[in-house]
């Protein structure tokens, strides 16, 4: 096991993550029911998201499951493909727009020759 980054999930995991925290885990559970469950948005649609999410946040837990999920729920792949694109614009422009900090940060220092 410690030759890998990430250790593959296991049932014992999960069962010693329930046991340490049994109502955190049920509240998690539960809110997990909620927002993937149909409503305005398919829950097909739901699982692109969070597959694109899951490549911001950088979770191969999330990565993995939910890639699953929504191949599951019927997305195709290059749904899921350009929902990661997207992701990567999203990721990518966030760094460019805050570009704003740092140049507010240079106009207010005084000029160094």
């Amino acid at each position: 096991m410690a030759d890998r980054m990430y250790p593959p999930t296991t049932r014992e995991l999960a069962q010693q993550r329930r046991e340490l925290a049994p109502a955190a885990q049920a509240a998690f559970d539960a809110f997990g029911k909620a927002v993937f469950a149909d409503g305005a948005l398919t829950v097909k649609m739901k699982q692109i998201i969070a597959v694109a999410v899951a490549h911001v946040t950088q979770c191969p837990y999330c990565i993995k499951g939910h890639t699953k999920a929504a191949l599951r729920a019927g997305a195709t792949q290059q749904e899921l493909m350009e929902a990661i694109w997207v992701a990567a614009e999203m990721r990518a422009g966030g760094a460019y727009a805050h570009a704003t900090l740092m140049l507010d940060t240079l106009n207010a220092e005084p000029s160094k020759p």
